[in-house]
């Protein structure tokens, strides 16, 4: 009886809270490319589609931009054929022949209102390059840490199942000695299925993680990684506010939108140029029968039945509806600024909790269940209730640090700057 007592008392002493034997033999997996957050990061701008769009509308825009610049090219004509004045010595038709040259000329400040809507265009394009890089670093850091909280999450459940079946090898040494019924056994049989259940469900949210931050950087992660380091904490003295009223002009959602409605203006004033009409300059070069003539004239279109009033409607309602995207935009970013400054600042206060005594008293109490339970001054449910508590306090830790982590990106990404 004696010897069976020792050997129960020595199977909960193994039981031990924070990181057993069994799951660190879990936890040496095959290893498996692991990657830091600057790493994906860097792969995430290589190989991201949508990243790679955004440069290839800059790309456009640049050749809209050289098009805008260019004059308007010549244009020559030939015509030759058979003439109404014969040739007296062989009495044959003589061959006329005309030679028309003509230069379109287009009023510099039509040329000029072009151009600058394309460099606004330009501007705007490269603005919106700018902000699709800052969501897609943004959404790799969420997805990053989303996935960390994943990794600790299967680490929290693998312990939950060692320490469980220590507890019920411990329960049936004592059912063996007498001392403990075999309901609880059953009972902490139950236990370790529930437990089993949760590193399924762990496991599941993992490959969710993994596969969403794997889209973000094109696969190029491969199918088989993991990741290495540590949540985000906020700089001592983040004033959110502050930097709100000095980024926000400058955030490349605002600035594109900035530039959309200025290349809206320019458009505006280009179609109200163009009710003037171009001139075109031409000239022509005519021989038949040996005579010779030069003409030149103008050509002038009259615009006597449509001045163009389509196009300047047009463009007058882009110019106005530019305005309104760029002032929704910046409440929509005032408003994004001022909540998730509030998550952080809720997110720091919980963390505060669990590190100024509830993480501590979560393993005190685990610590006191286990001690009764090895003298007979507590029941199993008492252990396996203290056990519950101390691994759901360690998982809601993990989760405010993630919620912390994935705050600090999202106001990152409201402000347009790093923090």
């Amino acid at each position: 009886m004696i010897a069976r007592f020792v050997i129960s008392m020595v199977c909960i002493s193994l039981a031990t809270i924070p990181f057993a034997g069994d799951y660190l033999a879990w936890a040496e997996a095959p290893r498996t490319a692991a990657y830091s957050l600057p790493d994906i990061l860097g792969l995430a701008v290589q190989h991201n589609p949508t990243l790679a769009g955004a440069e290839a509308y800059v790309k456009q825009s640049q050749g809209q931009q050289i098009a805008a610049g260019a004059y308007p090219n010549p244009s020559i004509t030939g015509i030759a054929g058979r003439g109404a004045i014969r040739d007296p010595s062989t009495g044959t038709h003589v061959t006329e022949r005309t030679f028309t040259v003509e230069q379109p000329l287009e009023w510099t400040g039509k040329r000029q209102a072009r151009q600058e809507a394309a460099d606004a265009g330009l501007a705007g394009a490269n603005a919106a390059l700018d902000d699709a890089r800052l969501s897609l670093l943004a959404d790799v850091k969420i997805a990053f840490y989303h996935l960390l909280f994943g990794q600790r999450d299967v680490e929290l459940a693998a312990q939950n199942v060692t320490n469980v079946e220590e507890v019920l090898r411990t329960v049936q040494a004592r059912v063996s000695a007498g001392e403990a019924t075999s309901f609880d056994s059953v009972k902490a049989g139950v236990e370790v299925q529930k437990a089993k259940k949760e590193v399924a469900r762990a496991n599941n949210a993992l490959l969710v993680a993994k596969a969403r931050l794997n889209t973000l950087t094109a696969g190029s992660l491969g199918k088989d990684f993991s990741i290495q380091g540590d949540f985000d904490r906020p700089k001592q003295g983040l004033n959110a506010d502050g930097l709100a009223a000095q980024t926000l002009e400058q955030h490349p959602a605002v600035r594109r939108l900035s530039k959309l409605a200025e290349q809206a203006d320019h458009a505006l004033r280009y179609e109200r140029e163009a009710r003037v009409p171009n001139v075109s300059v031409i000239g022509s070069y005519h021989r038949e029968a040996g005579d010779e003539s030069l003409t030149a004239g103008l050509a002038v279109p009259l615009p006597l039945w449509y001045r163009r009033q389509g196009e300047i409607q047009s463009a007058l309602g882009a110019k106005h509806r530019a305005d309104a995207e760029r002032l929704r935009a910046q409440q929509e970013l005032e408003q994004a600024i001022t909540q998730h400054a509030q998550e952080v600042r809720t997110a720091q206060e919980q963390l505060a909790v669990f590190e100024t005594g509830l993480l501590k008293q979560a393993e005190q109490t685990l610590t006191m269940a286990r001690t009764s339970f090895r003298h007979g001054a507590a029941s199993l449910l008492d252990v396996l209730d203290a056990q519950r508590v101390y691994r759901q306090t360690q998982l809601e830790y993990a989760q405010v640090r993630a919620d912390l982590s994935i705050a600090l990106a999202r106001l990152e990404r409201a402000l347009g700057t790093s923090l």
